[in-house]
């Protein structure tokens, strides 16, 4: 696995002796493609730092279909973290799209590691915040945006991306089926 300490402390731009406390109730895993981080109908008892590697969130209904909620890529956190806090079950799953490397965190140990220093809340405040703008573009995207103006906020806020995830997971997350996507697309080649 890469050097993680380095990783952490570019990304997260923490002072070494806080990026030491979280590797220490950590540990480096690697999670092949397709495989699961979290499934939904467990309950989470983790989270996890994505040192390289991509991931989505991920409903499945009752006759299998799939709607991706989310994208998170290299050097993000992972988790169903309300399901964790509630200690209840996850309704996604979060599943690996390519070979990844993680930073797994214990829940337990994190909140030992939280309540031993207001530094971490602060730190927790900080992701919660990001996360909630995230969530809220992503929403407003939705509800208010036509499909070809989705398309291309996605390739402008995951340049690249478009080679590394399958077809039919960009059109899930967009909101629209694969044949819609397929007629975006061919109408943005032209």
């Amino acid at each position: 696995m890469a050097d993680i300490v380095e990783i952490l402390k570019e990304k997260l731009n923490l002072p070494e002796e806080r990026l030491l406390e979280l590797i220490a109730i950590g540990k480096e895993r690697t999670i092949s493609r397709n495989n699961r981080f979290i499934a939904a109908g467990t309950i989470p008892r983790k989270f996890g730092f994505v040192v390289s590697g991509l991931f989505r969130y991920v409903y499945s209904d009752e006759n299998g279909q799939e709607f991706t909620k989310g994208i998170i890529s290299e050097f993000s956190f992972i988790s169903s973290y309300s399901a964790m806090i509630m200690q209840s079950i996850s309704y996604f799953s979060i599943e690996a799209l390519e070979d990844s490397e993680i930073l797994e965190i214990n829940y337990s140990d994190w909140q030992k590691l939280k309540i031993s220093d207001p530094f971490w809340c602060n730190f927790l405040l900080s992701l919660v915040e990001k996360g909630y703008m995230i969530k809220e573009k992503r929403e407003r995207e939705l509800l208010l945006l036509d499909a070809e103006t989705r398309y291309r906020n996605f390739q402008k806020n995951y340049p690249g991306m478009e080679n590394r995830i399958k077809q039919q997971i960009i059109a899930s997350y967009l909101g629209i089926q694969p044949e819609s996507l397929s007629r975006i697309r061919k109408k943005n080649i032209s």
